[in-house]
């Protein structure tokens, strides 16, 4: 197919760039946010492990389920253009909601009538635990430590804070003061986040679509570009955004975060001309038409962007209330209407076709369940059980979330060449075969990490290397699974039950999401503003729930294999 080089730079629609840079800045926002948020919830709001990782699992999971409702709306009435807008508006309302954070909860401990503050003395893992005599006019501080086992509290200068220097556990009573106000801005905050990316994440990937006709050869060059967009935008996030919130406060990092959305929303409005009329309503005189009084019906459309803001802001309020079991009967009911569709409404090639759909629906749960840890459970163990000194410098923990996009950008090309290579020799893995082998190492890489904890003892901190190895393994795994999948969905799928399939893919990675949170709040240990007061126990917690999820996914993986024949008889030659 020819195209025009007007209106083109480097060979690309001059759109694409403007999405490029707008996606770029809302990832930088997203990721740079999602590095911090299990560490400042630990730390600076004082919940549990348990609570924290639930509720940032609840978080992730609405991101996911309330794509399908943005793509609806879009589709139906907004149009992509106006949906992105409103979407990037509400992410940076968001993202800047979460740089005011008060002064934080506080941890109180009552020894004898008197009272005092645990706390830190800084942020991240290379902080100390200290001790404040709230008692005392200057309020001077000790530092603090656990004996092994975390029974016994003990106080360095003891005479500082007049305490003494050794203190049962079952001594002193803890209570934790919360400020309201800021703990509801970040319910908020979360909110307006997941409802921003559900108007957003979505439709700009079909805008990409769109600046390209049927047949164009450079479709698959522009999302390629695209997705560096992506990789490159959660790359700079997580070390930027995480040095500055350990290192310089909270509302620094997250701060950044809100300026890059702001300057991505900036550039879309500002250059939105270049899209040259794609992405418009479908219908311009039925989203003008008055439905309710003077309210026209994209006026409902953003009131519905608003309530869903209200019901996600209470979904996350209360996540540490939710039953897991509700959440798998969901999914359950969502599958058996899935099959009910199936087997009523589809015959021969289309049905089986859509079996293999759900099959692969299905088949990612274990992969997003265990890679979804990056963000929770490993982000807290890298924290506080890794030597994380590289070239005499203490890296902050969120820092290492940049691997799995750098790993993406170098490997990506590489796997895409053996792929080719492979193919010409008749050895190209078929698409169950490569999703088996992306569970397999979501497995491994949790098992490589229980063998770098065992090699350094009950109480000793992992090798950093280790955390590089878990990264390398699930990024190579995500590359197995992750471009197939839906690629997979939208081939096999009836072409009038695609936006059904890919609402279903979208659903079920919301529910891995939230099993991820489940599967983090098991390895959940007791802590002092947000530090492990048994480093032993909590490692050998870490230990028996990586092991269970990496022999769970290798024993998964084995059985996807086995079926894999199956399923690709099923896809009828759409593979």
């Amino acid at each position: 197919m020819t195209h025009s080089n007007n209106n083109t730079i480097f060979g690309h629609p001059r759109g694409l760039v403007i999405l490029f840079l707008t996606e770029m800045w809302e990832r930088f926002s997203y990721y740079g946010m999602r590095g911090l948020l299990i560490l400042y919830l630990t730390q600076h709001f004082l919940f549990s492990d348990e609570r924290s990782t639930v509720l940032y699992g609840a978080y992730t999971a609405l991101v996911y389920v309330m794509t399908i409702i943005g793509g609806v709306l879009a589709d139906r009435y907004l149009g992509s253009r106006k949906a992105v807008t409103f979407g990037a508006i509400l992410l940076v309302l968001g993202h800047l909601g979460m740089a005011f954070e008060g002064s934080g909860s506080r941890q109180i401990m009552t020894f004898n009538g008197a009272e005092y503050q645990l706390t830190l003395d800084g942020r991240g893992g290379d902080a100390n635990q200290i001790v404040i005599a709230l008692q005392i006019p200057d309020q001077p501080a000790s530092r603090i430590q656990f004996n092994d086992g975390g029974s016994v509290l003990q106080v360095l200068e003891p005479a500082e804070v007049g305490l003494p220097a050794a203190i049962n556990t079952s001594d002193y009573t803890l209570r934790t003061e919360t400020q309201s106000l800021y703990l509801n801005i970040l319910y908020l905050s979360l909110a307006l986040i997941i409802t921003g990316v559900g108007f957003l994440k979505a439709n700009i990937s079909t805008m990409v679509g769109d600046l390209y006709g049927f047949g164009d050869t450079r479709r698959d060059s522009g999302f390629t570009i695209f997705y560096m967009g992506i990789n490159l935008g959660s790359f700079l996030a997580s070390i930027l955004c995480g040095y500055l919130g350990i290192v310089h406060g909270w509302k620094y990092g997250f701060g950044l975060a809100g300026i890059g959305m702001l300057a991505g929303l900036v550039i879309f409005l500002r250059y939105q001309s270049w899209l040259e009329g794609r992405g418009e309503p479908p219908d311009l005189n039925k989203l003008k038409q008055k439905v309710l009084g003077p309210l026209n019906v994209e006026n409902l459309c953003y009131l519905t962007g608003l309530g869903i803001i209200a019901v996600s802001m209470l979904l996350v309020m209360n996540a540490h209330l939710v039953d897991e079991g509700y959440v798998g009967l969901l999914g359950v009911i969502i599958l058996l209407v899935l099959l009910a569709y199936t087997f009523i409404s589809l015959r021969g090639i289309e049905r089986n076709r859509m079996l293999a759909a759900l099959y692969f629906i299905l088949a990612q749960i274990p992969f997003w369940a265990l890679f979804e840890q990056g963000g929770s459970s490993l982000n807290l163990f890298t924290d506080r059980l890794v030597d994380r000194t590289m070239l005499g410098f203490s890296v902050p923990a969120p820092v290492f979330q940049s691997l799995n996009a750098a790993f993406i950008v170098i490997f990506a090309p590489l796997l895409a060449w053996c792929w080719i290579v492979l193919a010409r020799r008749g050895l190209n893995p078929s698409t169950p075969v490569k999703f088996a082998l992306g569970v397999f190492m979501a497995g491994l890489g949790f098992l490589a990490l229980v063998g770098g904890m065992q090699l350094s003892g009950d109480a000793g901190m992992t090798a950093v290397y280790f955390i590089f190895l878990i990264y390398w393994i699930h990024t190579i795994g995500e590359l197995m699974l992750s471009p197939v999948g839906l690629s997979a969905v939208t081939k096999l799928a009836p072409a009038r039950a695609v936006g059904m399939t890919m609402g279903a893919w979208f659903l079920y990675s919301g529910l891995s999401n939230y099993l991820a949170g489940v599967i983090a709040a098991g390895t959940g240990a007791d802590t002092i503003g947000g530090q492990l007061t048994d480093t032993a126990a909590a490692k050998a917690t870490y230990i028996e729930v990586y092991s269970n999820v990496g022999y769970v996914a290798m024993a998964i993986a084995l059985v996807m294999l086995l079926v894999s024949p199956i399923i690709k008889r099923l896809m009828q030659d759409a593979d």
